[in-house]
């Protein structure tokens, strides 16, 4: 029986370097709502006869996400390498707009917190669509798993 998602996701602990309160807690909502709805198809290990559920480890390296999937007995079935280039933009538009909504939240209206939060959506939808587009050929997903491996890019991002 085939079971084309995540039961596990890692982060490389080497790659984040720093983070806050508020961006620990989004790397938990993300990891936690991956794991309870998501799909992820790779297509070489689908290829190859293995149809699932995966672990996913995700690191940052040299400007590149390193994705090591593996069996749920954490043997490796492939590794994925994907240029960040196009993504640093996305990124760093992210952070800007995360920041001033979490100094909103603390101080602002609810009018100024729906607009910048509407911001932050749209800037992460587009990121999120950006990814199915780059994993195109490598791993069929769908859009909300693509908008939750966006958000722990994001945090591998993270310099302090």
């Amino acid at each position: 029986m085939s079971d084309p998602r995540i039961t596990h996701i890692e982060l490389d602990e080497a790659t984040i370097l720093w983070r806050n309160a508020d961006i620990e807690q989004e790397r938990r909502i993300a990891i936690y709502d991956l794991i309870e709805d998501n799909s992820f198809k790779p297509l070489r290990a689908w290829e190859a006869g293995y149809t699932g559920p995966y672990r996913l480890k995700l690191a940052v390296s040299d400007g590149r996400l390193a994705m090591d999937i593996s069996d749920e007995a954490d043997n490796p079935l492939e590794s994925l390498l994907l240029g960040l280039g196009r993504f640093r933009r996305p990124i760093r538009e992210y952070f800007a707009i995360c920041e001033s909504y979490y100094q909103a939240i603390r101080k602002a209206t609810a009018q100024e917190i729906e607009t910048i939060d509407m911001a932050r959506r749209g800037v992460h939808d587009q990121a999120a669509e950006l990814l199915v587009e780059r994993l195109e050929g490598k791993v069929e997903t769908d859009f909300p798993t693509a908008r939750r491996l966006f958000t722990l890019i994001c945090v591998l991002h993270i310099r302090g």
